[in-house]
């Protein structure tokens, strides 16, 4: 419950209010919404994804730890997108920190789990260096099929509420 205050405690929304979400129902948010908010999950990922590959390919490290990089960092920028637009409305850090972490969690981990997975199983993908033609195709390639895996994801939640719709509340 305490996170769930921590959502709302700078809005005038209670348990109650929550029913005019309903006229989003099953049909959700817009489409365009759902696009946006999954646009601007995907801009903190590409670039965690590419600064992790960066740092762990200049260090020399293996595919593992390059990738458990490149996954943390898609995390901390795409929180940290969200956070920047939330503490614009003049929230405190821990409520733009517990803001983005409801807004982004489940958005950030479908598109890691298509992103990285869609290169796991990319024959050579994880082998490519980033001079490699095939490493700059692999990635462009996961990130869309992310996009189109995460945006209905986005919808859903934002439809109910959740998800993005918690950052919505922030911006008058």
């Amino acid at each position: 419950m305490d996170h769930e205050h921590a959502v709302h405690e700078h809005t005038e929304h209670t348990h109650a209010p929550h029913t005019s979400h309903e006229a989003h129902g099953s049909t959700g948010a817009s489409w365009a919404m759902a696009a946006q908010a999954t646009l601007h999950c995907l801009t903190g990922c590409a670039v965690g994804e590419v600064l992790g590959m960066v740092v762990g390919t200049a260090f020399g490290w293996g595919n593992l730890p390059t990738t458990l990089l490149a996954i943390v960092l898609a995390f901390f920028f795409g929180y940290a997108l969200t956070m920047r637009g939330v503490l614009k409305a003049g929230v405190d850090l821990r409520t733009a920190l517990r803001v983005a972490l409801a807004a982004d969690t489940l958005s950030i981990a479908v598109m890691e789990l298509i992103d990285n997975g869609t290169i796991l199983v990319w024959p050579a993908a994880m082998d490519a260096q980033l001079g490699d033609v095939l490493f700059w195709i692999s990635l462009a390639v996961s990130l869309v099929l992310a996009f189109a895996v995460t945006t209905p994801v986005n919808k859903w939640t934002i439809g109910r509420g959740r998800g993005h719709a918690v950052v919505h509340r922030y911006h008058h």
